[in-house]
């Protein structure tokens, strides 16, 4: 049996057929990024919570992926907490696409 190969569209959410895909990938690297600030740090969860102003279960679920509940300013608010710059750029989308998308680039 031969596989069918599709290349990525870079964005799996918006492979996968979903909606709201660029939201998606963007909170989904928002949530990476927390991830990657408790380890760098070896925070338990219960310690993030502390520091971000809410339970350990919600710092679970961000770990986990699950991400539904939560907007992108709040995991945007829980970054800041830990003293991580956010910068928010604007920039009008290249006449070669037809619609406009959300990107998170960390340092």
């Amino acid at each position: 049996m031969k596989l069918k190969i599709t290349p990525s569209s870079g964005n799996v959410f918006k492979d996968l057929g979903l909606p709201n895909a660029e939201e998606l990938l963007a909170k989904a690297e928002l949530a990476h990024a927390i991830t990657c600030v408790l380890e760098d740090r070896n925070l338990t969860q219960k310690q993030a919570a502390r520091i971000t102003g809410t339970s350990q279960a919600k710092i679970s679920d961000v770990v986990r992926g699950n991400l539904d509940q939560f907007t992108m300013d709040r995991l945007i608010k829980m970054l800041i907490a830990f003293d991580q710059n956010v910068r928010i750029q604007l920039a009008p989308k290249p006449k070669s696409r037809n619609y406009a998308i959300i990107t998170v680039a960390t340092a």
